[in-house]
């Protein structure tokens, strides 16, 4: 019996590793194709368990076919619309970035924007409370984390008020985005007293019926008011602590950037409320998409969505698009930079033409295997010439954006990782011009002041062991 155990045990072994050679590959970048095969040829059962689990990045048919739908209304409705405004007199890789974006996410690039950059925390929470304030028609608030505390009480009694007015408030957060916070029972009882129309994205229940691969998530931080202004970035809706004791006793705290928008571009920013609020709900809101803001300033912006309910890495492109046109400058911010080759290469090789290239991090990382991933592409970068930045500890820099000479800017919620590549719903704002990128280069000179930069000594001299953990973490990232 116990050899014919074995002998069945060792067949499956094999069955299951000439099967994986031929399914694991299909439609997966290399690296992250190799990484699950070495997983399950090491491991066989275990590697194969998690591929089940993991190993699917697809939404189903129906989410594609809602984000198709509403793509190609989109795209009828712009279509008289130039890629960019005619008198635009940028570089012309600016306006081959632009139409990229615009085949891959059909919203183009338009004129008559005003934009404010918000540092600070505390700083944009106020600045979208004042603006829940002036609502007259809806309000809609989308955020991957979201929680009602101290700090954010004051935004929340807003979207009360406004509802009082008969404001109509639709509010989206991610599900598991935000269970991962204390208080999350707390938060939905509140919002339900308050009769806020509230509704969890890719939400995880199998008893009814709901399951995907769950680090699939919306990443996303909009909030469009009236249809006139709106607001986009990197940061959460949550206290600076994200509400956990551990940081707070480390006195830890999340270092943001938002962006304030009036203009066309926050027809754009709704475009996308719309879309999720319709895969989440079926409901889909014609009215809101129907008017386009008017012009309130002088910056060309584009909205570019990208997740896995598109079927190329919309974000990606863009970033690496506009990395090999930098031909001065080029400052990276991320708190996850955990590039891809193709990222990776357009990194190190604009380093190497001769462009200065500065990449800002945090100094100390708050997810132990992006952030010990993350360092072992350091000796590439330092050896390239990037200059790398330690923004310091206790602080977490999760700001997120970069700049392209004095061409571009762009801010969103958007690492420079494979998760924010393949798996999260992001949305990234590209700004252009010297005067909206002279703001940024603000933001980044408070950085560097504040920061350490790392030399390429300091980095081969630090232990054995750290090194072996970041390269086995590294092989963890490519399981995508």
């Amino acid at each position: 019996m116990a050899a014919w155990i074995g002998t069945a045990l060792y067949l499956l072994d094999l069955v299951i590793k000439v099967v994986a050679l031929g399914v694991v590959p299909r439609n997966r970048r290399p690296a992250s194709g190799m990484a699950w095969l070495l997983l399950i040829l090491v491991i066989p059962y275990v590697g194969l368990l998690l591929f089940l689990t993991l190993g699917r990045t697809s939404l189903g048919r129906r989410r594609h076919e809602q984000q198709a739908e509403v793509n190609a209304e989109v795209a009828a409705r712009t279509a008289p619309l130039p890629t960019l405004d005619d008198e635009f007199d940028g570089p012309e890789y600016v306006r081959s970035a632009a139409a990229l974006n615009r085949r891959l996410g059909a919203l183009p690039a338009m004129p008559g924007n005003a934009v404010q950059l918000l540092p600070g925390y505390t700083e944009s929470i106020a600045a979208m409370t004042a603006a829940i304030d002036e609502a007259r028609s809806f309000v809609h608030v989308e955020f991957y984390i979201s929680a009602w505390d101290d700090v954010t009480a004051p935004f929340f009694e807003a979207l009360v008020r406004a509802q009082d007015r008969d404001v109509t408030v639709r509010f989206l957060f991610d599900h598991l985005g935000s269970r991962g916070i204390p208080g999350y029972q707390a938060f939905l009882a509140k919002l339900d007293a308050a009769g806020i129309e509230a509704h969890a994205m890719l939400p995880i229940h199998p008893l009814k019926g709901q399951w995907r691969r769950p680090d699939l998530r919306n990443h996303r931080k909009i909030l469009v008011v009236d249809g006139t202004v709106a607001f986009t970035g990197s940061q959460n809706l949550v206290e600076p602590g994200y509400n956990k004791p551990k940081n707070h006793r480390a006195g830890r705290e999340w270092v943001e950037l938002m962006v304030k928008v009036q203009g066309p571009a926050v027809t754009a920013l709704n475009v996308l409320f719309v879309t999720d609020w319709y895969s989440e709900t079926g409901q889909r809101l014609e009215d809101e998409i129907s008017r386009v803001a008017p012009p309130a300033g002088d910056v060309e912006a584009q909205v570019i969505p990208s997740g896995p309910g598109f079927a190329t890495e919309n974000n990606l492109r863009l970033f690496t698009t506009l990395i090999y046109s930098a031909q001065r400058r080029l400052s990276l911010t991320s708190p996850y930079f955990v590039p891809d080759e193709s990222l990776l290469y357009a990194v190190t090789t604009a380093a190497q033409r001769g462009v200065e290239v500065e990449l800002f991090v945090s100094e100390e990382g708050d997810q132990f295997m992006v952030f010990h991933a993350q360092r072992s592409y350091y000796e590439a970068l330092l050896r390239a010439g990037v200059r790398i930045y330690f923004y310091p500890a206790p602080a977490i820099l999760h700001a997120k954006f970069f700049s392209v000479d004095e061409d571009v800017a762009v801010v969103g919620s958007s690492n420079m990782d494979m998760r924010s590549f393949a798996l999260n719903y992001e949305v990234s704002l590209m700004m252009l011009g010297p005067e909206v990128v002279a703001r940024l280069r603000e933001v980044e000179d408070t950085y560097r002041r504040l920061s350490k930069e790392l030399t390429l000594d300091d980095w081969l001299a630090r232990g054995r062991t750290s090194a072996y953990v970041d390269n086995v973490m590294r092989l963890t990232a490519a399981l995508q």
